[in-house]
């Protein structure tokens, strides 16, 4: 995923994030946050803000992305509203000790896993779902009962400008603070000690994180992206296939017109079928987004000229120039680039190497579907894989041979909304995963309790040792309660 809240302006004083900190850790350590009151509280504070600013929150998304008020309902709004609705019915369920049982010579004995929050957490978000990226996290965070500095993208300054202006008039501001800036801020608050940071953006900004986590040991949740491979296979029914065109259409122009770390990042379908494929794929783009590609609708422009720049040099190799099959059109002064299909650009450019983040897909063909598996597995571990096929040895090839962050067949994106699966990356495409209980999970520290009382003490764990002894620890850890019965009765088997 490109992008995250490390490079720009300056935003508050190095005296006033400390100050900032302060008061957010004295919080927590006097126990305010952890009560399922609070927690709930906030969350429904949450949702109240969702419902009262929704003209705000899409103008900020229009200003910033271009987009259109139903996809960021889609994408951002509605994603945030089922979020806090999902926790709010779960969050009692989630916080309470959760009964362990213990082998027979703990007896008597009872143990318990208790989550606990984990403290003070820092979260970065990204830009191009500057809403949803933002405040997902933040309501994991605040149902495992922790305070919270979110730092918003100045790259999407309106939407930034209203979380921060906006979330202290609902939110509990001694617990949940928003702090804006750019590199210098962002520098200040990775100097600081943290419970934990949360980051969504790129590989290259994950590592100043880590760096900076490092020296105090702080744990760290990483959210990248990578090249999201689809795998296209030839489906029988006609209907299917155009389905499964819309689906892809969809997946790859429709969320932030291809700015999604999940979004399709290149297509594998063999040679013989990749012509049909061009050819629905141009029809449904049109169906979607209008004839004329000077005034394109319901699409979501480029998020400013660093990153509009760096798609058109993508597209200005002399090789992936000329593998261009449909689109290819630029506005600058718009930030506008037309959805672009590019067939067999060479593996080596950049466009093939590195995630794309925008709207052009490669085509890549392959003499026999079967050869995506080894294709895909030649690059590095991506956020998601999908693939069209209905056949099901294909499919556990494709689940037992190749690793992603998560696996989607027939479908394109649909996984992220799912707040029963975890999302989350591998290998480079990141590491730690949210949603649903797992954000919950993923800002909460999974505390063992054992209680024992004073009955019945065994002897034998303590010295001075002899033969005797070692035989009894040898069947206590072997499970052997009848060998133990049978050693304290002075019998032999």
């Amino acid at each position: 995923m490109t992008g995250s809240g490390v490079n720009g302006m300056i935003g508050m004083e190095g005296g006033r994030v400390e100050e900032s900190i302060g008061e957010l850790r004295r919080t927590f350590r006097s126990g305010e946050t952890r009560s399922a009151a609070w927690r709930k509280a906030q969350l429904k504070a949450l949702l109240q803000l969702l419902r009262d600013n929704e003209n705000k929150i899409f103008e900020a998304l229009k200003q910033d992305l271009g987009k259109h008020p139903v996809e960021s309902y889609r994408d951002e709004l509605g994603v945030v509203e089922k979020s806090v609705k999902y926790s709010l019915s779960h969050v009692d369920e989630w916080m309470a000790p959760k009964k362990s049982s213990l082998p027979l010579i703990f007896f008597p004995g009872k143990g318990q896993v208790l989550p606990e929050p984990l403290g003070l957490v820092l979260i970065f978000s990204s830009w191009n779902f500057p809403i949803s990226l933002a405040l997902d996290p933040v309501i994991g965070a605040i149902s495992a009962g922790n305070s919270v500095v979110l730092k918003p993208s100045e790259q999407a300054p309106a939407c930034s400008s209203f979380l921060a202006n906006t979330i202290p008039l609902y939110l509990d501001s001694k617990a949940i603070k928003v702090i804006e800036g750019g590199a210098a801020i962002s520098q200040q608050l990775l100097q600081q000690k943290w419970d934990k940071i949360f980051f969504t953006g790129s590989p290259s900004v994950a590592r100043i994180v880590m760096s900076a986590a490092v020296k105090h040991l702080t744990p760290v949740t990483i959210e990248l992206g990578g090249k999201c491979p689809t795998i296209f296979d030839n489906l029988s029914s006609p209907s299917d296939t155009e389905v499964a065109v819309k689906r892809v259409v969809g997946g790859k122009w429709g969320p932030c017109n291809g700015q999604a770390c999940i979004g399709v990042d290149y297509v594998l379908v063999e040679e013989k079928f990749a012509s049909h494929l061009i050819e629905m794929l141009k029809k449904t783009i049109k169906k979607f987004y209008g004839e004329n590609p000077k005034e394109l609708k319901d699409i979501s422009k480029i998020v400013n000229k660093h990153h509009f720049q760096r798609l058109h040099n993508l597209l200005k190799e002399p090789l992936v120039a000329a593998s261009i099959v449909h689109g290819g059109l630029i506005d600058e002064e718009k930030l506008f680039i037309e959805p672009t299909i590019l067939l067999d650009p060479p593996l080596d450019a950049e466009i093939m190497t590195e995630e794309i983040f925008g709207p052009l897909l490669p085509i890549i063909t392959l003499k026999n579907i079967e050869e995506s598996i080894e294709f895909i597995n030649s690059r590095p571990k991506p956020l998601a894989l999908y693939a069209f096929t209905n056949d099901e040895a294909f499919k556990r090839r494709i689940l037992s041979e190749t690793s992603s962050g998560s696996v989607t067949f027939n479908d394109i994106i649909i996984q992220f909304v799912c707040d029963t699966l975890p999302f989350g990356g591998v290998g480079q495409s990141g590491f730690g995963r949210y949603h649903g209980k797992y954000s919950f999970d993923t800002f909460s520290h999974e505390k063992a309790v054992l209680r024992r009382s004073f009955f019945l003490e065994l002897e034998p764990r303590f010295p001075p040792w002899n033969d005797f002894k070692l035989k009894f620890i040898r069947l206590v850890y072997s499970f052997d309660y009848l060998g133990l019965i049978l050693l304290l009765l002075g019998l032999k088997r």
